[in-house]
């Protein structure tokens, strides 16, 4: 047991030496196990125990009575005891997840406390051989790909470590035995309600029985092999990902064509990575769900979108583009009455600065025929003006074009993305437009040589200092 155990701490590099390793006791028979034993190895790392548990009130007095004998158990063999009591069938009733995954966050929740605070630097958890391999049939029944068959991970990014995985439970239990050592029996783990004891008295005995006597160490091989394809699928996706992943913060975007170009598996891996980007997650994401990306990415239509669990999809104009389902929809109906000279605020963030250039001679010929500067001749702009997104059936004729058209238009003409047309700002004087983002003041208000004063429209970033906003040209 001790060999074994210690084999796969350092094959995985749990440990380094003089971490404090904070260990998820539930009082069951593999937690009282992974106490014990890493109790006798900590010499080897100068490893600094203490024991976490975690209450969840579900059981009643049987709940209790663990959390009682966990912290006796701590007191005896001398190490410091971390105890967290929640609630979690009201937290079931609140958030609408069952019992087994309010459990779960509850816990998760108490170890990343515990790890941020710097109380811990690793948490040490007792799951064993047998628990990967009902993981991965679990898993394997419900139609995970290659990185749901991983089940189990031995080492987290979050400072998880299970140092039992290479062990069965049956090994757990004689080694208790040998050392006389008292464990609690928790009455939920034969509740047939549950997947996971159907499948743990039930189906994975059938099995073993009727197919194969080794399957839990088969299932157990097949999570290890899984674990290292997806490693490697994970650094080529990584590499793929600083050329084609795009960051538009809160969003990410991918070229069709990029995705189009590679074999169907790495865009799959890179689908997945760019909602994992987004999400922080990809619970909830399954086959399916990239499934519809990539029929949205091979359509022959110029734009769609769909939402997966957390995310929405849109495609326009060759982009792919990700982003948060809780982020804040544009404001179409932004407006704000406007007076020259000043700097005026966009909601989605930046600004418009409208400036007051006075004339010292003539406009320079180019200067005043590029008409996308914004530079408009400020006497055939007297009037109310206002600032505002623009909307659907909006129509003028910038300078240097032949006749009035549909923004819209001239939007699909630049390839515009929708995602990026809900916030556009136009100017308009008694409700005309005479400016607007990318395409310059309107043909009729155009600056020309002639002109005495001129009004210069530009747009600014949040953090472009403040500065003089009459000027002499």
């Amino acid at each position: 047991m001790l060999e074994r155990v210690s084999e796969t701490i350092e094959r995985h590099e749990m440990f380094a030496r003089g971490d404090r390793v904070g260990v998820a006791v539930s009082g069951g028979a593999d937690s009282v196990c992974l106490l014990h034993v890493l109790a006798e190895l900590a010499p080897q790392w100068a490893l600094k125990l203490s024991v976490v548990h975690v209450d969840h009130q579900l059981r009643g007095e049987e709940s209790q009575g663990d959390a009682e004998f966990v912290r006796e158990m701590a007191s005896r063999m001398g190490f410091p005891f971390h105890i967290r009591v929640i609630d979690v069938g009201r937290r079931s009733e609140e958030t609408g997840e069952n019992l087994e995954q309010a459990a779960r966050r509850a816990r998760r929740e108490f170890f990343r406390d515990l790890l941020d605070d710097r109380t811990i630097d690793r948490v040490a958890l007792g799951h064993t051989l047998s628990d990967q391999a009902e993981t991965v049939l679990f898993r394997l029944l419900r139609g995970a790909g290659v990185t749901g068959l991983r089940g189990i991970l031995p080492v987290t990014s979050e400072g998880l470590v299970r140092p039992l995985l290479a062990v069965k439970r049956s090994d757990v239990e004689r080694y208790l035995r040998e050392k006389d050592l008292a464990w609690r029996e928790d009455s939920s783990n034969r509740d047939l309600r549950f997947a996971r004891n159907r499948i743990r008295h039930g189906l994975l005995p059938d099995l073993s029985r009727d197919w194969n006597p080794a399957l839990t160490e088969s299932l157990g091989r097949m999570a290890e092999l899984a674990c290292e394809d997806d490693a490697f699928w994970r650094r080529e996706t990584s590499r793929l990902a600083t050329k084609c992943i795009t960051e538009d913060t809160p969003a990410v975007l991918l070229r069709v064509a990029d995705l189009n170009s590679l074999d169907r598996a790495l865009a799959r891996r890179l689908i997945r990575l760019a909602i994992e980007r987004v999400k922080g997650d990809l619970r909830e994401i399954a086959f399916l769900h990239v499934d519809d990306v990539l029929s949205l990415v091979g359509s022959t239509g110029g734009d769609g979108q769909v939402r997966l669990p957390g995310v929405d999809v849109s495609r326009s104009f060759g982009w792919i583009r990700f982003s948060p389902v809780t982020s804040k929809a544009p404001r179409e109906d932004f407006s704000l009455t406007v007076s020259p000279p000043g700097r005026f605020q966009l909601p989605d963030g930046g600004a418009i600065v409208l400036q007051i250039l006075e004339k010292s001679g003539t406009l320079a010929a180019d200067e005043s025929s590029y008409n996308k500067n914004g530079y408009l001749d400020w006497d055939r702009v007297q009037g109310p003006l206002e600032l505002r997104y623009w909307k659907a059936g909006d129509r003028y004729r910038p300078g240097g074009h032949l006749r009035e058209k549909r923004i819209k238009a001239f939007f699909q003409e630049a390839r515009i993305p929708v995602w990026k047309r809900h916030s556009w700002p136009i100017l308009t004087c008694r409700g005309t437009i005479v400016w607007a983002r990318g395409l310059g003041a309107a043909a009729e208000c155009v600056a020309t040589p002639e002109s005495r004063v001129v009004l210069l429209v530009r747009e600014t970033a949040d953090a472009e200092p403040s500065q003089n906003l009459t000027a002499t040209l």
